[in-house]
């Protein structure tokens, strides 16, 4: 198809419809695309003409001279004719030799029209086939706003939604930020250079439509284009919703240019994925939640108003997983970007499939809708924006308190251990199974009560260096870096934490004794006492 807006038909259409009995005869092989048909008779039509016609003639008015007859074919091909028919009989009885020779010369496919074939024949057969176009490229995109409107009503609905774009306009499309970081991505990616090209361009888009623009309202929509080495690459901003200053930008690679379909498909989903994006879609801002909010804040229990957060209460049967996280700058390549950017909090809800997360500085803290036998799964796109994750098992929303602190820890061994994320899981068969409940929570209970007595900052903040320092092998410099505290103030506290305990931490013996002492501890032993000075 053209890349313009105005529909057109291939000549090799035309030329293969058995009831015109069209023949070229001269010109270049290869196809023309035909946008109306025109009959003409005068010596000079080229006043009269648009471009992208399949000129007739019956020849009336033909130069009889080759002269005459080249200047003839070379003033329509300067005014853009995609094509030449000359009708036979009865003004010629064949098509001039010389006309043949000037459409070779020139490159003008050069067409002939048997006697039995009308030139309004020719027309009709044209618009007959341009409308059969229309009405394929409009089913073509019904069916994609169909797919499209689908996928923005799943839960992973921004990946759904550039998976039906890339398989609707045999695209790799990606939706990147405003520092070129790809968000979510689907479809072939094109071969090197073709990533860091796109990315580039999405990231000269953004800046471009949001320098100029009117502080505290959202920048224009702006798009932009390139080829590179037969990949064709476009990039569209998102309008901004919801005041949103940092726009998106959704980038496509193609090995063909973009059709009116493609672009008529790209248009929709860049709409839809500006409202998936926005916070008060993003991050439920809906009457249910707000809901909920007001009744917690009247005196509903959590227990009363989970429910109504759940999007499917029989699927899910009330059951939460509890997410801590840890954007560590220092690790990232997303340095320079805010970790409470609203891109970067759409996106990172969107990641985790839910929309109650929240952000405070470089700490996370969400709440995932479950089923009781799901298992949590850390999303790659979350490691991909920069964050370190730990997920609690699913718990009843009576057990929130107790998965809370699965999560912490899950996400202090996952920091400890560099990896993306950890995911707590019951104890099976191991140590802590072999002592009853009962008894080892007394033991933990016995082993850390003179820490009741420390001054500030209090046996909790002990308790919480303890717990990180072992957690990464006593490395002090790492529990600093963890806690965002100076190493000297770790070595101060574990030294309070040893001298009240009557302990040498040095001792891998007491490392472990107090490993399991601290599983065992209950969860609010401590808390809220800090200590006086």
């Amino acid at each position: 198809m053209a890349e313009t807006d105005q529909l057109s038909v291939p000549l090799s259409m035309l030329l293969a419809n058995p009831a015109l009995g069209l023949s070229q005869i001269a010109g270049p092989a290869e196809d023309r695309l035909i946008s109306t048909v025109g009959t003409t008779e005068v010596e000079d039509p080229t006043p009269y003409l648009v471009g992208g016609e399949l000129l007739l003639t019956a020849g009336v008015r033909l130069p009889h001279e080759p002269d005459g007859i080249d200047n003839y074919v070379t003033r329509v091909v300067a005014a853009g004719v995609a094509a030449l028919g000359f009708g036979v009989v009865p003004v010629h009885q064949e098509v001039p030799a010389e006309l043949i020779v000037a459409c070779d010369r020139h490159g003008l496919p050069l067409l002939r029209l048997p006697p039995h074939t009308p030139f309004v024949a020719v027309g009709q057969a044209t618009y007959d086939a341009i409308a059969e176009i229309r009405n394929s490229e409009l089913r073509m995109i019904s069916k994609a706003q169909s797919a499209l409107a689908s996928a923005a009503a799943r839960p992973d609905a921004l990946q759904a939604v550039l998976q039906q774009l890339s398989a609707h306009t045999e695209a790799g499309s990606v939706l990147f930020d405003a520092q070129g970081n790809e968000l979510f991505s689907a479809g072939r990616r094109p071969a090197a250079p073709g990533p860091q090209l796109l990315r580039d361009l999405a990231v000269r888009t953004i800046a471009r439509s949001t320098g100029n623009h009117v502080k505290g309202r959202p920048p224009p929509p702006a798009a932009a284009a390139h080829h590179h080495e037969g990949i064709h690459l476009t990039v569209h901003t998102l309008p901004g919703t919801d005041g949103a200053a940092t726009p998106l930008a959704l980038g496509q690679a193609a090995a063909t240019a973009p059709t009116l379909v493609h672009r008529q498909v790209t248009s929709m989903a860049t709409v839809l994925l500006s409202l998936l994006t926005s916070p008060s879609h993003a991050l439920g801002t809906d009457a249910h939640s707000i809901g909920a909010l007001v009744r917690l804040m009247l005196g509903a229990t959590p227990a009363e108003v989970a429910p109504a957060l759940v999007p499917d209460e029989e699927t899910l049967g009330e059951h939460w997983v509890v997410v801590h996280g840890r954007h560590l700058l220092a690790r990232s390549t997303l340095v320079g970007r805010s970790c409470e950017d609203p891109a970067q909090l759409v996106a990172l809800g969107t990641a985790l499939g839910t929309p109650y997360l929240h952000i405070d500085r470089a700490s996370l803290r969400a709440l995932i809708p479950s089923a009781p036998d799901a298992q949590p799964v850390a999303p790659a796109q979350a490691a991909a924006l920069g964050w370190t994750l730990g997920f609690s098992a699913p718990v009843p929303v009576t057990k929130l308190p107790s998965a809370d602190t699965q999560a912490e820890r899950a996400l202090e061994r996952a920091i400890a251990s560099e990896a993306p994320a950890v995911i707590h899981h019951a104890d099976a068969r191991t140590l802590h199974t072999l002592v009853a409940a009962t008894d080892a929570r007394e033991h933990a209970r016995a082993r850390f009560a003179p820490l009741s007595q420390a001054a500030a900052p209090g046996a909790a903040v002990l308790l919480g260096t303890l717990r990180t320092w072992l957690t990464f092998h006593g490395t002090w410099d790492r529990t600093a870096a963890a806690l965002d505290i100076h190493r000297n103030t770790v070595r101060h506290r574990l030294a309070r934490v040893a001298e009240l305990l009557d302990v040498d931490l040095q001792d891998p013996d007491v490392r472990m004794e107090l490993w399991f002492a601290l599983h065992w501890l209950p969860d609010d032993e401590f808390a809220g006492r800090r200590g006086t000075t």
